[in-house]
This record gives structure tokens, sequence and C-alpha cells, in this order.
């Protein structure tokens, strides 16, 4: 019943596209609102997309905290990116403790920072350097890769860490601010990947939000940072999908579907938590790969304020119904 009903509205929204969009306004917000529509169901599961951004994540732990799940699965596929994302203020450190003993010599070295802001101009990242607890650089990132060079004097021997500071979060009309690390590099000799050597102090450096970059996927990171929010480790499950380009919701699905068949947990219901439009995607898609076994429900999180532009809600809502329409048919053989 839903799936017609459904399409009925996307014959109906494609049939008047090319009025204008003076005319069709009132469908693109209807069809938009459905989309993005929440039916929570009684549940003691609770699924996270991992792509999730950091205040998305936050309702998910006031959700848990409301609801008391039995388990939270924080699903996504293995990443493919280099470089760590900062999307709050806080500090990003480099344990280099053992990894500087083939370069010891000498008192006068080079430190690298390969980084890139999101924005640029006046909107740029900006980041503080330290080595140990004290402040040798800072710079504004630019939107184009690079590294950002500065001296220091010393015996890297008595280096126990490396940090960087990202000072100036925002999100206004221009977007959201963010700071994206890739590695320090030192004296062009030594090269200290993010992935494994780092931890992520969100605010202040004190050890009450941090996270452990060990992570190669979306579900991984998502759970890191809902760990360190408080919730009990045992509580959160990744089930991370297979790379891959497209179909990553199918993806992410799959992997949770097999990881149902080796847990023994008796599942009274689930409850999706996903971002605007592609609620119902993500939806649809559990409900076909779970073969409808279990009462599925969705909560949808409002996007930013900033994405609801006139232009913006008009290509999610027409990207999201042309999703639905291609997954359809790529779901039909489960």
């Amino acid at each position: 019943m839903r799936k017609k009903g459904l399409l009925i509205l996307i014959v109906i929204f494609i049939s008047v596209l090319p009025i204008g969009y003076i005319f069709i306004k009132p469908a693109f917000n209807y069809l938009s609102g459905y989309l993005s529509k929440s039916e929570q169901v009684k549940a003691n599961i609770l699924i996270v997309e991992g792509w999730l951004p950091d205040y998305a994540l936050e309702m998910v732990y006031k959700e848990s905290l409301k609801n008391g799940y039995d388990r939270i699965i924080t699903t996504g596929i293995k990443s493919s990116t280099d470089y760590y994302m900062l999307s709050e203020n806080g500090y990003l450190i480099f344990y280099t403790k053992d990894k500087l003993t083939s370069i010891c010599k000498g008192n006068n070295h080079i430190i690298e920072i390969d980084a890139f802001s999101k924005l640029g101009g006046e909107h740029s990242a900006h980041f503080n350097l330290f080595v140990n607890d004290s402040l040798i650089s800072d710079f504004y990132a630019d939107k184009h890769k690079g590294s950002y060079t500065s001296k220091w004097e010393g015996s890297l021997s008595k280096i126990d860490s490396i940090m960087v500071q990202f000072t100036n979060d925002g999100v206004g009309d221009y977007g959201q601010r963010k700071l994206f690390v890739k590695a320090i590099v030192i004296d062009n000799k030594v090269t200290i990947l993010y992935l494994n050597n780092t931890a992520y102090d969100i605010g202040a450096l004190d050890r009450k939000r941090r996270i452990i970059n060990n992570f190669n996927s979306n579900a991984e990171l998502a759970r890191n940072r809902l760990l360190s929010m408080g919730i009990d480790s045992s509580q959160i499950i990744a089930t991370s999908g297979k790379r891959v380009r497209i179909n990553r919701t199918l993806a992410s699905a799959l992997a949770f579907r097999d990881w149902l068949k080796t847990t023994n947990i008796d599942i009274k219901g689930i409850n999706i938590i996903s971002m605007g439009t592609h609620a119902r995607r993500t939806w649809m898609t559990y409900n076909k790969i779970l073969n409808e076994k279990y009462e599925i429900g969705i909560i949808s999180i409002p996007e930013p304020i900033n994405r609801h532009s006139k232009e913006n809600k008009v290509f999610e809502t027409l990207r999201e119904t042309l999703g639905i329409i291609y997954y359809w048919f790529i779901l039909i053989p489960y």
C-alpha cells in the first residue's frame, strides 16, 4: 500500500515537473514530507546509519536514553578516505613515541601537516600545532589539499605527541566548517598517518570525549563517536558493509542481515535512524532485505537549516525520488 501511494505521488510529480516550480511547489513540499516522515515502532534494536553527522549522533544518544534499546547497531561501508574529518573543535593527537627513532639526530627539524579545509576564504578552518604541550604554529587551511610546515628545535626523542587543534568549527549559510587531516611528516623522512596512530579529543583535552581512530568503516566511526558520548561499549555493535561506490544503503542493509544470522538476540522490533528525505529509501531497503520479518520503524532526523534553501530542497527531493525508483529495481532479486 505504501509503495502504491508513493508510485502515484512520483507519477504526479514527474508529470507536472515541466509546468514550473511555482506550480509544483506544493507537490515538492508534500513529496519531501512523505520521504522524510518518521514512523516509529516499539523496538529493542536501534539501527544508526554511520554517515550521519555529529549533531545527528547526539540525537541518537538522546533516543537511546529515552527508549532503552537492548542494542544499537551502527551501519556503513568500509572507508576509502585517507583524511580524518574534524567537525567539532578539539585535538587530534598523533602519538609519535618509538616512531622517530630512525631520525633522532640533530635538533633542527621540519614538521608538516597534510590537511585541507572543507571551506575556503574567510570560512577556512583554523588550527594550532603543538609539540607535546607547546604551541609552535597556527594556520588557516586552504580548500585544496596541501602541507603546512613548521620548524621545531629540540630532540625528537623527547616528543611524546604532536597535536593539531581545530579551533573555529561553525555552521552557517556558507555550510559547515570542517578540517581534514591525513598525516604528519617529520623531516621529509617519516610519515605518520592518522589511522591507528591518533586519538581525537572533542572539545577539551581531557579524555572525556575521546575517539580512538582505529576504525576502517563508517559503522566503526559512528560507534566510536557514540562511545565518546557515554554509551556502554557492550550495547553498540558496528556492522560494516563491503566497500562499494554505489548502492551503499543496500550494502549496509546486507551487512546487518548477515550479522542477524550470527546473533541469538530476541528482536521485538527495529527502529532505524536516518536523515531527511533519504529516510524513506533506507526504510524500504531494510524492509525488503529482511523480508518484512520484523516490525521496522523509521526516525528521520531533520537536515541542517542551512541546507534548506529552495534549490537544495528541490534537488534533494528529486534525487531521493529517483533513488527510490532505482532501488525498487535493484531490490527485486532480494
